[in-house]
């Protein structure tokens, strides 16, 4: 098995935003040291574009929680899928395992770890290394949401690779 660890749209502007965002951000920093000491490269999706994600905007920057690495790539994206046209097929050649993280669990996290089962990828979703926002409208939590994406993309029958869903202080070790 070869790994890397995808870490999804963790910007400045949407920690304060998302249910628990420092401590999701403290999580995956440490998932991500775990991940470089093994030699797993380590690879930030941002999303750039829109009045949110203006390029060169402060909180359009990375947070700097994850303590991101010179040696960790940086794609930019402009879609929630985080592979339409950024590159991250490309920079993942010869990976067969993608251990994902970040935010919006229903929003580009769901988009990219679909996305990377139709390329024939496996992709582990960390457990507990996603979040998203409440949707009051549906009458759902954050932390509803999560579980229910967790339930959701483990189960679905996917055209190329597996999805498994396994806590964070289980990978890497």
């Amino acid at each position: 098995m070869k790994a890397a660890l995808v870490i999804v749209d963790m910007q400045e502007v949407l920690i304060p935003v998302v249910w628990n965002g420092a401590e999701l951000a403290d999580r995956i920093a440490r998932l991500a040291d775990r991940a470089r000491e093994r030699g797993t490269p380590v690879v930030a999706l941002q999303q750039v574009g829109g009045p949110m994600f203006e390029p060169g905007a402060p909180g359009t920057r990375l947070c700097h929680r994850l303590r991101l690495q010179p040696a960790d790539t940086i794609i930019q994206k402009t879609a929630t899928d985080g592979f339409y046209e950024s590159g991250l097929a490309e920079v993942l050649d010869g990976v067969d395992t993608i251990v994902l993280t970040g935010v919006g669990t229903d929003y580009c996290v769901d988009a990219t770890v679909r996305s990377a089962v139709s390329r024939g990828f496996d992709v582990v979703l960390v457990e507990d290394g996603h979040s998203t926002v409440p949707d009051p409208e549906a009458g759902l939590t954050a932390e509803q949401i999560i579980a229910r994406h967790n339930r959701i993309l483990s189960a679905a029958v996917h055209p190329g690779g597996t999805v498994t869903v396994r806590p964070a202080d289980e990978i890497f070790r």
